[in-house]
């Protein structure tokens, strides 16, 4: 399919668009000041932005088959400021929203929105104009849904009462793990199965906490105040217990710990977790870990790679009770292959029965590295409407539990074109999530795949610096990584 984008310059939006209800189809973008009718190969979307003394005129045309469509808005011009091109953006993403929902007969209950943070772009629009008119607005000029709607409102008072907790100075840690069992199908993590990266696991540990010690160091002095540590994956478990010691040792050596008010570790799969290594965790300091079975179907379990059943993931919980945590997470992942509502509310029924203060539920993004995808698995209609159902499944049944969204995100490329959300019991809520996901502070990162994401508290600024992707090269050239480091000290020192 290609999008010609025509004398404007909304290229991405209209491609992140257009995938919303083709996420299946190649898209090729196409650029041009003028194009003439005849050469428009079909199937098609063109865009194009016609400018008169007091009004630019926005038009979308598409081409499928037998359905050829075009709409056009005026947009009154005042004055070429970045509220006018954006105005002109939204109004043709609404009208090609309209049109590919008339073509297709999908009505994406995000509107025309596909950004990762919409509960943040409510919040500042909240902040402006008032939550009503947030809402009417979404509502609107955005066509996001009435269940959406109220969903996003009710999320991000949520998440507010998080986030005014926070000081501005503060900062977060996060540790990288990339290493796991086994591939999952859905999986586009940089992550190495430990069967053929053994090897990389000892030597990547030792980096690591070098790594950690050399972080610390540089933002010693920096008035900075430690708020939350992530140690994630990949796999953390992965680990056996002697390096998790060595690893949480190092992080309590080396950072503040006594300023932290959360400590998560991921511990992910059910058939990596054992009672000596729950024991390093917990002795470590760290107060909060997830299981992530994903599904309590076996046999969807068998579709995605996993290679642990649900009775696994039953008793490493009931483990983890008995060590002694008591905050527990669990994450699933609607959308699966072979998974259905009937299966999808058996595995929520489940989990809810085993009472974890806090439940993660994903949706499948069909992410273009993954196994899924190479493998030529689509999105259909069918799906999406399912999913739809298994969200609205979680948010009764969960909600009727005593649990409340308390942050959301959201990704390309996914089933329905719906979201991820945590929910949680109150006061238990994962405040890491919710920091990262509205760029709250900076979020120091190590390990392979790390991107540390810098922000100044006082001007807004923000920088990145990013670790090598795969845990070979880290190994390889640390003393790169190390070098890399020494950006945290020019970004504040600016």
């Amino acid at each position: 399919m290609k999008i010609y984008i025509i004398n404007n310059t909304f290229h991405y939006e209209m491609e992140n668009l257009t995938r919303v209800f083709f996420p299946n189809e190649k898209i090729e973008i196409i650029k041009c000041t003028a194009v003439s009718q005849d050469a428009l190969d079909s199937p098609y979307v063109a865009t194009s932005v016609e400018s008169a003394d007091n009004y630019s005129r926005v038009s979308v045309q598409t081409v499928f088959d037998d359905f050829s469509k075009n709409i056009t808005q005026q947009v009154e011009y005042v004055e070429d400021t970045e509220e006018y091109q954006t105005e002109l953006e939204r109004t043709m993403a609404v009208c090609l929203y309209k049109l590919l929902s008339e073509y297709t007969g999908l009505t994406p209950p995000w509107g025309i929105l596909t950004g990762v943070r919409p509960i943040k772009l409510f919040r500042k629009m909240a902040e402006s104009m008032g939550a009503e008119n947030a809402k009417r607005h979404f509502r609107d000029k955005f066509l996001v849904s009435e269940e959406k709607v109220q969903l996003a409102e009710e999320t991000e008072k949520n998440e507010q009462a998080i986030l005014s907790t926070s000081s501005v100075n503060s900062y977060s840690l996060y540790v990288s793990i990339p290493f796991c069992p086994s591939r999952c199908s859905y999986c586009s993590f940089i992550s190495q199965a430990t069967l053929k990266a053994k090897k990389l696991i000892e030597p990547y540990v030792e980096l690591l906490c070098r790594e950690l010690e050399e972080t610390a160091k540089i933002v010693k002095g920096k008035n900075l105040k430690l708020e939350t540590v992530y140690i994630g994956g990949g796999t953390p478990t992965t680990l056996n217990a002697q390096q998790l010691e060595r690893l949480i040792a190092t992080i309590n050596r080396c950072f503040p710990m006594e300023q932290c008010r959360e400590f998560t570790v991921e511990a992910g799969r059910p058939d990596t977790i054992t009672e000596d290594k729950l024991k390093a965790i917990l002795n470590g300091g760290a107060d909060r870990i997830s299981i992530n079975p994903q599904t309590m179907n076996d046999t969807v379990l068998e579709a995605i790679g996993r290679k642990h059943t649900a009775q696994q993931t039953i008793e490493a919980y009931r483990l983890a009770r008995a060590v002694g945590f008591n905050h527990i997470n669990m994450d699933l992942i609607v959308g699966l292959p072979k998974d259905n509502l009937e299966s999808f509310e058996n595995t929520l029924n489940t989990i809810t029965e085993l009472d974890p203060e806090s439940i993660t539920v994903h949706t499948l993004s069909m992410k273009r590295s993954s196994n899924l995808t190479i493998q030529g698995v689509k999105i259909m209609k069918q799906d999406a409407d399912t999913a739809s159902a298994m969200h609205t499944y979680c948010k009764g049944l969960l909600e009727s539990r005593g649990y409340h969204p308390y942050y959301l995100y959201r990704q390309s490329r996914m089933v329905g074109n719906l979201e991820n959300i945590g929910y949680s019991k109150p006061g238990k809520d994962g405040l890491y999530n919710v920091f990262i996901m509205d760029e709250t502070h900076t979020i120091l990162g190590c390990g392979a795949g790390a991107v540390t994401k810098l922000k100044n508290g006082t001007t807004s600024s923000l920088g990145r610096v990013f670790n090598y992707k795969y845990p070979d090269w880290y190994v390889n050239d640390f003393d790169e990584i190390l070098r890399r480091k020494e950006e945290i000290s020019d970004f504040y020192n600016k």
